[in-house]
């Protein structure tokens, strides 16, 4: 897909919706909710299923006479097509409206679809420059699923905004001075092609277990991030021998608010180098899914960090930095591909 031209890095505060592909929801909770409503971009906005459990998120607006089509004012899904609650019409998962009450359908009535990209059961909707396409895709087919746990799903919503945030990917400097990582060494040269941005880096941090012992952990890290609202993290504990996933998610909401969602996964941990407090007394199965649960408890102690920090700080468009601030520049410039070019006119959509 081709991708858009690398610009100047912004020297105005960026707008709060750059390009890309953003979460929406797992299809888990799709699936059991059967119509989601929530604001996605500043957008109102449905996502559900139909009886082939193909996802469709769209606008929550009838295209008939704007009644709200989200199941707290009684829209519904029937037979996999979403009911209108004003006057019963009939729309299938490529937006159209495919039947009404007593007259043959308009074929003008069609809601706006986002088009979408699923990850190991992650929705993710493309939220375009002017409305247009997709330009790239994300990496859907390359990881496995056999034995690993299942997710652990945080979410924190705060005042801020995606780039600041993906920015601490870079921002090596912060992990140790708010985070407390020791010996935090980059191990490859920071990477761009196009959309993508790979960053890998060492690190190790001592925490407690469950207040049983105090633990050194020695970790690479892996990032992999395909816009503002894409981060992937693998992550080996080498002194145990533990694989670990992490989906840091950044979506904005209302053009103030983002909801970052954090997403991981611990591999199956059946002969680890060093025994863990309390672990080596449990059956295999047990093991990746309570460090799951650690993990995933210090990760959102991380964020909530970082939050008290992103809700208040003010974006500066020529800081003034010194050698261990990592490649903030750098990620600057690969972030304004994702905004639109001062020529344009047009304004991002589905």
């Amino acid at each position: 897909m081709p991708v858009r031209r690398r610009q100047r890095v912004n020297l105005t505060a960026p707008s709060p919706f750059p390009e890309g592909w953003y979460f929406v929801a797992t299809r888990r909770d799709v699936l059991k909710a059967r119509l989601i409503q929530k604001t996605w971009m500043g957008e109102n906005i449905v996502a559900w299923c139909d009886e082939n459990e193909r996802i469709c998120v769209s606008e929550a607006v009838c295209p008939h006479l704007g009644s709200d089509l989200g199941p707290d004012s009684g829209g519904c899904i029937r037979d996999g097509r979403l009911i209108c609650p004003f006057h019963g019409y009939e729309f299938d998962t490529t937006g159209q409206c495919v039947a009404t009450p007593f007259a043959p359908p308009p074929r003008t009535a069609k809601l706006r679809v986002f088009e979408t990209q699923e990850i190991l059961g992650l929705i993710f909707a493309w939220w375009g420059i002017g409305g247009r396409a997709p330009q790239w895709s994300l990496p859907t087919d390359s990881l496995d699923r056999v034995d690993w746990s299942d997710f652990e799903i945080n979410t924190v919503r705060f005042a801020g905004h995606p780039q600041e945030t993906t920015e601490n990917s870079v921002d090596l400097a912060h992990l140790r001075y708010v985070h407390g990582y020791d010996n935090v060494e980059p191990v490859q040269e920071f990477s761009v092609d196009g959309p993508r941005l790979e960053t890998r880096f060492n690190f190790k941090r001592t925490r407690s277990i469950a207040g049983l012992a105090s633990l050194t952990f020695e970790v690479s890290a892996a990032t992999h991030i395909f816009g503002l609202g894409y981060s992937f993290v693998e992550i080996r504990e080498r002194s145990i021998g533990m694989d670990m996933r992490l989906w840091v998610l950044a979506t904005p909401v209302d053009g103030t608010h983002i909801d970052m969602w954090l997403v991981s996964q611990v591999r199956e941990i059946r002969k680890p180098k060093r025994w863990l407090a309390g672990l080596g007394f449990l059956p295999v199965k047990w093991r990746a899914p309570i460090m799951n649960r650690f993990i995933a408890s210090q990760q959102r102690r991380d964020v909530l960090q970082d939050v008290i920090i992103w809700g208040r700080k003010k974006y500066i468009t020529r800081p003034r930095l010194c050698r261990s601030d990592g490649k903030i520049m750098p990620f600057r410039y690969y972030c304004a591909q994702f905004y639109p070019d001062p020529s344009d006119n047009g304004s991002p959509g589905a």
